[in-house]
Order: C-alpha cells, then structure tokens, then sequence
C-alpha cells in the first residue's frame, strides 16, 4: 500500500501566479473596471447583454447545471483568468495528479483519490503527453494498474462487509467513531442520501473528545444491537481512540466481553478502518480495513472510511456515488479549461480573493439533506489551501483560501443573510438547489426553490430607498446557483467532486501544496503538555494567560 511513485521523480514546474503577465494584467483590469468609479455593476451588465451573459457564464457538468452570471465578472477578467490558469501550468499539474506523481510533496507522496472510485473495468485514460520523459510514468501506469487491483478488491470486501450488516437483524445502530476526515465527510454523505437509508438501521456520528458527545449516546443503545466502526489510519488518533476506549468500557460493563468467541465479543461489535491492524487487534477488533497513505483523511470518504455510507445506501448506492463522482473526475480531465465548471469556480475564487479582497465565502444549500455541506467544505478548502507559504516553504505574498462558512436554506435567511444584503462588506454566495424534490412532503419543495431564487435575485438586484436608508438594499452582490437534478448518489458523488477538483486547481495556481495539513499538529503538541498540568496544577514555562487560566480551572 506504498505510493505508486517516489519522492524523487520529477513534477511539472509550479511558476508564482503573481509573477505571471496574466496577474499583473488582472491587477490593471481590476483597478481600471472594478475599482475606479463608477465600477462594474451586475445590473447594467445584464441590461446590456442580456441572456447572452447567462449564456457565456453557465456551465454544464455531469449531474450538475451552474449559473454563474450573477457575479462581479465581465468577459475580460474571464480570459485573463483562463489565460493565468495556462500560465501557471494548471493542465500539467492535472496530468501529474492523475498520473500518480508525488504531488504532495512535502509528505513525498501521490494524491489517488480519484482512482477509488474508477470503474473496475474499462479504458483508462493516458496523461503522458504533458512530459517528455516516459520512463518515469511507464513506472507510473504500472503502479497505479497495481494500486488499482487493490482499490477493487478492498471495495469488493467493504461492500460485502456492507451488505453483511444491513443484512443481520440484530444489528440496529451503528456508531462511527472517528474525527476529521473520518467523521465529516461520511455524516455529510449519510444524511444527504437519508432517503435511501435502510429503514432498520440508525447511522450515528462520534466525533468530538467532549464526552457529553459519546455520553448522551450510549445512554440510547444496546450492546446487543449496536456496531461501533473506529475510523483511524493510525489507530492512534487521540480524540478517536479516547472515545473507542469509552465505548469498549461501556460495552464491558453492559456485559460484552473480551473473549472472541463470546456471544456477545468486542470482536464482533467493534470493526475498524485502519492500517494498524495490530493495534486493532489488542483492542479486541479482528474485522478490518485499510486504505493507502495517498488517500488524504478529507478525500477519503470514497475509501474504506465510506463504510457506514455503504451500510446506509446499500453497495448498489454506494457504487453509484463513486460513478458520479467518476463523471465528474472526466470531466475535470477532459473538458477544455473555458467549459471546464472546477476550473471555472476555481479561477472565481481566485478572481475574488485576490483582486477584490473578499475574505469569506458563504455556502447556502437549500436542502435540508445537504445540511453538512458547509462543514465538510470547511474542512475540505481550508485545511487544503489554507496555507501561507508555497511548495517550496516561501512565504506567499498573496493570501490564500477564504473563510467557508455557511448553513442551509431557508434557515440562514432567518441567521445571517441581514449581512449577506446590508452589511459594509459584500460577501459572494453559493446558492445550491434541486430541480426535483425528495421523498418528504414534496409539495414544499416550490416554497423552497422560490426562497433560493428570490434570494440570489435580490442580492444582484437590491433596492433603492432614499426616503429610508433602513430599508434600502445596495445589490450588486455576487452570487452562483448550482442546480442538481435531484439528491441522487450519483449527483452528490459529481458536487463532491467538483469541489476536490476546484480546490486542487486553485492550490495549483497559488502554488501551495493543497495535500498536507501541518497547521494541526501544533496545538495537538501543546495539548500532551497542559493536559496533566491540570490535574498537577503546575504552571512553570507557560505564559501567563495559559497559567492563570489552568490556575482558575483548577480553583
């Protein structure tokens, strides 16, 4: 389970974006277009061009439509945009991911999340052409062919495995134990797919070391009843282990036991995704998966860390979730750049951070199945671009990844869109809907479409009222409109992919490594330190805000 390639072979070469002729062109249109009076204005934009406009900034993907004409973009900006992406090598860097170069570099390792969910069968597509070099990516193809029976034969066992507990009536509850990577992207996919969900099985999420989390749910379940998956690579992960320790204890103490032949064993309630299959054995687990280092924690939700997602949907759901996401895998790799809707929605959040300054971006799904969307995304685009030096550890001199943050629809209206519409600071929106309601009470679903609709509208739109300033609304804000034809797994599997591939394309052209994430390991650090200081109350070597805190904790 090694990385198809080392450390040492080649890569594409990452030239600055801001040293490219396109950033400096950026900088020009945006102070002469965007910035001196009377500047761009999305109303007279489409008074003058019309449906021509929705037309140039609408994109079709597979399961997917996006509208992006309600923002702060002309036709200029655009090309500069696509001109900046090919100047910063964006295609070549595509080929060396999909190629199985080491493109995480600061681990020396290949990023394959997109090989998990490739069909078993059928062409694979060839990325040679971008490097002149063969011998290095002959070694590649036959590294992936390898990595690929693997991939196929650990999917095969995790479906069975699947299909194995939706089967067993006894089995009611099954709680996922992990942190992360191992928890988001699972409770996201799960609870937007809840229609398809087994009607006899409860899905249940443990997450955070607070033990009112893990506490307030084992006061539900029985043992006799109850799964519990412990979700961790290294089977060390402190919040991980600290609650699978807990849930051991409880299951103990409610008459489980140790011994694997017992009727009612650890080893039978307690399975585990890791690739410590030792340390899962002195826990008491002998049911295991793995998966491979070049699967990053918030990509992995297609590997082996899919397995409640599996029990949930069924293996037929679970296979139609990895072909939607496949779709939109060739789509990313074949569609020319300008057609291209991850490239596209990646050069918008270039364009917007970078040349107008906007620190935030907001994620408004209006579907109540797609309500741990913007939690995922947080993870997903700020733990893989929130970074603030380049792959080559230079200080970047631009900033990066915006603020993620949002809540679904029509919820937020009622929180946080006050600021959306007056606040000072325009805010762009990322409006996502579907076309066709669930299961639930459908008749609901035009209210709710109509919410979403009217929202984008009045933020482009607005409303002069210079009798009252207190009901005047300035517009001009930008947003996008993502539809889905419907919450299918095949067009969730397509919009999770689509912003993998969105926030690999914008890390390629801030020239960061969007595959690490040295930025939690410090406070996890400092945390092995304090943590018996408070039971001893020592202080020495803290500074004094942390000492008279663990001084006032321990009063």
């Amino acid at each position: 389970m090694n990385a198809p390639m080392s450390a040492g072979q080649a890569l594409p070469a990452r030239p600055r974006c801001d040293r490219s002729p396109a950033w400096g062109l950026l900088q020009a249109h945006y102070r002469q277009h965007y910035q001196a009076p009377p500047g761009f204005d999305l109303r007279a934009a489409f008074a003058t061009e019309g449906a021509a406009r929705v037309a140039r900034h609408s994109l079709s993907a597979p399961y997917l439509y996006a509208d992006l004409s309600k923002n702060l973009i002309d036709a200029q900006a655009d090309a500069l945009l696509l001109q900046l992406a090919r100047e910063c090598q964006v295609e070549d860097y595509r080929s060396a991911l999909f190629a199985g170069l080491p493109i995480n570099q600061s681990e020396g390792r290949a990023v394959m999340h997109w090989l998990l969910r490739e069909p078993a069968t059928g062409q694979d597509l060839e990325e040679k052409s971008a490097f002149p070099s063969a011998s290095p990516w002959d070694a590649a193809i036959n590294s992936i062919a390898n990595a690929k029976q693997e991939v196929q034969a650990t999917l095969t066992r995790m479906l069975a495995l699947a299909e194995q507990v939706r089967a067993d009536g006894a089995i009611t509850d099954i709680v996922n134990i992990g942190i992360g990577g191992s928890d988001l992207g699972p409770a996201m996919a799960v609870r937007a797919l809840d229609a398809l969900r087994h009607p006899g099985k409860r899905l249940h999420f443990v997450s955070n070391v607070d033990g009112m989390e893990l506490g307030r749910l084992l006061q539900q379940l029985r043992p006799q009843s109850t799964l519990f998956l412990v979700a961790s690579k290294t089977f060390t992960t402190l919040e991980t282990m600290t609650n699978a320790r807990a849930a051991r204890a409880w299951f103990l103490a409610q008459g489980g036991s140790a011994e694997a032949d017992a009727p009612l064993s650890v080893a039978r309630h307690f399975w585990a995704m890791t690739t410590h299959v030792e340390a899962a054995a002195q826990f008491g687990i002998q049911t295991t998966l793995g998966f491979w280092d070049w699967v990053g924690g918030r990509y992995s939700l297609w590997s082996a860390i899919g397995l409640p997602i599996a029990i949930a949907i069924g293996a037929a759901g679970f296979r139609a979730l990895l072909a939607g996401a496949h779709a939109m895998d060739l789509h990313f790799r074949q569609a020319a750049l300008a057609e291209n809707l991850p490239v596209r929605l990646a050069l918008l959040d270039i364009w917007y951070r970078n040349f107008h300054g906007f620190g935030s971006r907001c994620v408004a799904p209006y579907s109540h199945g797609l309500g741990r969307l913007p939690a995922y995304l947080q993870q997903l685009e700020m733990e893989s671009n929130g970074k603030g030096v380049d792959s080559a550890g230079q200080p970047l001199p631009y900033a990066s990844a915006p603020v993620v943050w949002g809540e679904p629809g029509t919820n937020g209206q009622h929180a946080f869109f006050q600021l959306l519409h007056q606040g000072p600071e325009p805010v762009p929106v990322e409006f996502i809907a579907l076309r066709r309601p669930g299961p639930d009470l459908p008749g609901q679903h035009p209210r709710l479409l109509a919410n979403a609709l009217a929202q984008a509208r009045a933020l482009m739109l607005g409303r002069d009222r210079p009798d009252d300033p207190q009901r005047a609304f300035s517009g001009n804000r930008p947003s996008s409109f993502l539809l889905l034809d419907a919450l299918s797994p095949e067009a969730l599997g397509a919009l999770i992919a689509l912003y993998e591939h969105r926030v690999f394309v914008a890390g390629a052209i801030w020239g960061i490594n969007s595959f690490d994430q040295w930025g939690v390991e410090l406070g996890k650090q400092l945390a092995q330190d304090l943590e018996p200081r408070l039971a001893s109350g020592a202080t020495e070597g803290l500074d004094a805000s942390t000492a008279q805190l663990l001084r006032r904790i321990g009063a």
